[in-house]
């Protein structure tokens, strides 16, 4: 993955970005409001290296999940699908020390997470999920897959693809138009800012719409 091209990204509005892939790609690239930062609020970009988990009663250790942990690119950004099943914690304290030993960039969780104190206190880890719970997978989840296609909130999430995520929330930028989304987005952003400084001179909201169209 080009480095300057996920460095471009991270300085680059996440809104523009989702705005952008919207525009580019014919669908929504955004992941729902229920997968937020829960551990640091720092603007994240990385390149997407996924894992599929169910729901399973007869489930062990997310085999998967740890051995991606280790083997993953440095930057890569952990992808974490369970169908939406949340009650669950599938991110933890020690996932999080291996992640930060092999300079993963963030995780990106449709679960829970634990851990969370400990996470923001010892590691500043970024950390995306729909809430946080104390209970283990241990006998709730089984890792099914690695690098797979997953889907989240109804946008499929290719490894490889960018993950771009802040305060708020998470795009899906797929990297086979990675590069036409990061140009528009850059387009985005200086045009809110001449637009944003025509509001403040001219003292209407109205006449910064009227001549940029976008809002």
């Amino acid at each position: 993955m080009d480095k300057m091209m996920i460095e471009s990204f991270r300085r680059v509005a996440t809104a523009s970005v989702a705005d952008a892939v919207e525009k580019i790609c014919g669908a929504r690239g955004y992941l729902g409001s229920g997968i937020a930062p829960r551990t640091s609020e720092r603007k994240i970009a990385g390149p997407a290296v996924t894992v599929l988990e169910e729901p399973a009663e007869d489930a062990g250790a997310p085999t998967h999940a740890l051995e991606l942990i280790d083997a993953a690119d440095p930057g890569s950004v952990m992808v974490i699908a369970t169908g939406g099943y949340a009650d669950v914690a599938v991110w933890g304290g020690l996932m999080t020390a291996g992640a930060m030993a092999n300079n993963l960039e963030a995780a990106v969780l449709d679960a829970s997470l634990r851990d969370v104190s400990e996470i923001k206190r010892d590691f500043g880890f970024s950390v995306f999920a729909r809430g946080s719970c104390p209970g283990t997978t241990l006998g709730r989840v089984r890792t099914v897959a690695s690098q797979v296609p997953v889907t989240i909130d109804g946008v499929t999430i290719h490894p490889g693809d960018i993950v771009v995520g802040d305060v708020d929330g998470v795009v899906i930028v797929p990297q086979a138009k990675a590069a036409e989304v990061l140009t528009l987005a850059q387009d985005i952003d200086a045009r809110e800012m001449e637009q944003a400084k025509l509001i403040i001179e001219s003292g209407s909201l109205v006449q910064g719409i009227a001549k940029y169209g976008r809002i």
